[in-house]
């Protein structure tokens, strides 16, 4: 399969090593060391792809297994309804992974179907498909269509809220940088 014009697939273990690595990309990107790669808007919000002496290459974020604190079968998912709406990103640190987790904050329903009481609104817009993964930045706003779903840890029966991009019961699902 590897061939001369192959590109070069580099995986990133952690966020704080994915976000070095993003640094130091760029700062090569300012010196002209080598370039982006933008195909669409999704892309030049990711920049995740580059060229170096005329050889494409792209990284990726993986979690650190010591990273990952959810145990499967102790969360039940239960899916609502689609909603769309606009929101504030509150923290990106997991946006870089797959599946991608945005902690939000005001959110501002763009339909009569979104307008939520405030005790149910999400907390989190998690993105099952890749191309939404590390598009938006602490403090940046969003625009999102997804599913509603309610959360209960099964052990301890806390309960929150979360809109889900990727789950195939709606085509027009998304996250788009405001």
């Amino acid at each position: 399969m590897h061939t001369e014009k192959s590109d070069i697939d580099l995986v990133i273990y952690g966020s704080q090593n994915f976000r070095k690595l993003e640094k130091t990309i760029n700062k090569l990107v300012e010196t002209k060391t080598l370039s982006y790669v933008f195909n669409n808007r999704l892309d030049a919000a990711r920049r995740f792809k580059g060229r170096y002496q005329n050889k494409i290459f792209m990284y990726n974020a993986i979690r650190k297994p010591e990273k990952i604190h959810v145990k499967y079968g102790t969360q039940k998912f239960t899916p609502l309804h689609s909603v769309k709406f606009e929101c504030t990103v509150e923290d990106d640190s997991e946006a870089m992974f797959r599946p991608a987790i945005y902690k939000i904050e005001d959110y501002k329903p763009k339909n009569q179907e979104s307008n939520l009481p405030k005790e149910t609104t999400p907390k989190l817009v998690i993105s099952n498909i890749g191309c939404y993964r590390n598009i938006a930045r602490k403090g940046q706003k969003i625009s999102v269509s997804g599913m509603l779903e309610r959360v209960e840890n099964i052990e301890t029966g806390e309960t929150y809220n979360q809109v889900v991009v990727g789950t195939a019961a709606n085509e027009e699902e998304y996250i788009w940088p405001l």
